[in-house]
């Protein structure tokens, strides 16, 4: 099966040659991907990637980055982190198809990760409200792809968490 994702990574000072970047990116197995190289210091790769399992194709993409550009940091996985229009791009329906279900729901529907000027969600809760309540042309695999890009992302977060504090926290939640 193939899967559809993204990783974006935090490139070194040392890596600045774009077009080399690329070059290793395709000797160590990123031919699956299209590169985006638009913002210094950063790279976007949207992989469509065959393996048995979402978990098998991200991983590997995520070892074959490391290879190529082990210096990288990898910054945010995706899908994960959604607004309204991406949810219904997700399940093909309007945007104001998709508000008026989560307005109508709202005491069921997932509870944003951010409720400011945009709200966001993460595309794994909702899909998974979503499936059981209607017949959405969900794509195969992206379920299992939001969900594991959603725990790459909270572990991505965990490493930043101060060490005396992660202590404290999980003290507290056991």
């Amino acid at each position: 099966m193939n899967f559809l994702f993204e990783l974006t990574y935090q490139l070194s000072s040392d890596d600045n040659d774009q077009h080399e970047i690329v070059e290793r990116l395709g000797e160590e197995g990123c031919t699956d991907a299209l590169v985006g190289i638009g913002h210094p210091g950063r790279v976007a790769l949207e992989f469509i990637r065959h393996a048995d399992n979402a978990f098998a194709a991200m991983t590997s993409a995520l070892a074959d980055v490391r290879r190529a550009i082990p210096t990288a940091v990898l910054i945010e996985v995706r899908p994960d982190l959604v607004g309204l229009t991406d949810i219904a791009e997700f399940a093909e329906v309007s945007r104001q198809n998709m508000r008026k279900l989560a307005y109508n729901n709202a005491e069921t529907f997932p509870v944003p990760v951010h409720a400011g000027s945009t709200t966001l969600w993460h595309l794994d809760d909702v899909l998974r409200w979503m499936m059981p309540r209607g017949t959405y042309p969900i794509e195969p695999g992206t379920l299992e792809v939001a969900s594991i890009a959603k725990q790459l992302n909270f572990a991505i977060q965990a490493r930043q968490i101060e060490p005396e504090l992660f202590r404290q926290v999980q003290a507290l939640l056991a």
